[in-house]
């Protein structure tokens, strides 16, 4: 059985993720933190790992990226998971006993709206599924959490109300890495980070390689170099796998202009429910 590791408690966000991508068959393991999901894998205690990489709402997750950067895992796929927060609490509470709602930061920040239309405290917590878990331990009375409906399975927790994020595009991409190359399929998206000389033009001159060429660039972001002050480096995801005669001409060409470039992997490109159809502000997303 295939075993995939992610950061968090059974119930996470992430598990909903393994569930979505490998199906029902994968093992998961949970993780206290991203650095150990690398370090599962490497040691072999997983085949895989599943990292969030980026939210709709909330942008890159800088922490992944650099991992990403300092690792020699690869990237074999991609996951888009619409991130849908439900208010959980035991058995027999009533929506009017609430004064308390725990989660991670994030899921709080991604319901704030909700919670103030209630005037209800938020109370942070180290992780989402994690406070389903710690509230099913020792329920407090007029505490609830936000987290998935899976972990309400887990914990025995009542869902009191669903799908109360604020925005309805608060879908989270992530990574599958692990080692070795994904199966080439029809639509395939590669990832890289590369960083250029300190001259005029250099980056305008690197991403030339891929206009000429016609490729389609789905992500571009700059982060600092952590050994180099005031440096950067660029990380850059598009259309097309890098054996195609297209990315891999790109890719020799941003080589030889590029201060140095590493290919984090190419992959399957997943469905993405925000660009798949059109999503006004109040829809849910299927």
């Amino acid at each position: 059985m295939t075993t995939v590791a992610f950061q968090g408690e059974h119930g996470a966000y992430s598990e909903e993720a393994i569930r979505q991508h490998f199906g029902g068959e994968a093992q998961t393991l949970p993780c206290r933190s991203f650095e150990e999901i690398f370090a599962a894998v490497e040691g072999g205690r997983a085949d895989f790992g599943v990292l969030p990489v980026e939210n709709a709402v909330a942008g890159s997750i800088n922490k992944a990226y650099d991992l990403l950067l300092a690792h020699d895992l690869r990237v074999s796929g991609e996951i888009y998971l619409p991130v849908r927060h439900h208010l959980l609490a035991p058995a027999g509470t009533r929506l009017e006993d609430i004064h308390t709602v725990r989660s991670h930061p994030q899921a709080l920040a991604q319901c704030e709206d909700y919670l103030a239309a209630h005037g209800w405290r938020a109370e942070p917590w180290y992780d989402t599924a994690g406070s389903a878990k710690d509230l099913a331990a020792a329920p407090q009375p007029g505490v609830a959490v936000l987290a998935s409906r899976l972990a309400a399975e887990i914990y025995g927790l009542q869902v009191l109300a669903a799908d109360v994020q604020d925005r309805a595009w608060n879908v989270t991409r992530f990574f599958v890495i692990g080692y070795g190359e994904a199966e080439p399929q029809a639509r395939m998206k590669t990832s890289l980070v590369f960083a250029v000389p300190h001259r005029p033009g250099a980056l305008v001159a690197c991403l030339d390689e891929f206009a000429r060429r016609g490729l389609n660039l789905t992500k571009l972001e700059s982060r600092p170099r952590r050994n180099r002050p005031w440096h950067y480096v660029f990380y850059l995801d598009c259309e097309g796998a890098w054996q195609e005669p297209r990315c891999a001409e790109a890719l020799v060409g941003l080589l030889a202009r590029a201060a140095f470039l590493k290919l984090l992997g190419s992959y399957p490109a997943a469905e993405n429910p925000l660009t798949s159809a059109a999503v006004s502000p109040k829809a849910k997303i299927p």
